[in-house]
């Protein structure tokens, strides 16, 4: 999979250390992407525990967040990501899926 495929869904997660919310919201992306994007996504988890000049860089004011940064445009999901219809539909996947 190339990451310049049009196909590729580009997501990156933030979180915020080691926290069982943080954990869920791992999980819980895992297991969306693997059964709605499975070879067709690239997803990078940012811990801002380690790496706090992220969130400046990227606008993150809460953990977890989820972004899809491609395709564009941009969608933002702020959560535990544990209502896996919301998060399709906020994220605009199926849309993905269709095109």
């Amino acid at each position: 999979m190339a990451d310049d495929d049009p196909a590729t869904v580009v997501l990156s997660l933030y979180i915020a250390g080691p926290t069982p919310r943080s954990s869920t919201a791992i999980v819980n992306v895992r297991k969306l992407c693997e059964a709605h994007l499975a070879g067709r996504y690239r997803l990078t988890v940012i811990d801002l525990s380690r790496a706090p000049q992220e969130a400046a860089r990227h606008q993150i004011i809460a953990a977890p967040t989820l972004v899809r940064e491609a395709p564009l445009p941009e969608r933002r999901f702020i959560g535990d990501m544990s209502d896996a219809g919301k998060l399709l539909a906020g994220l605009a996947i199926f849309a993905v899926d269709q095109a």
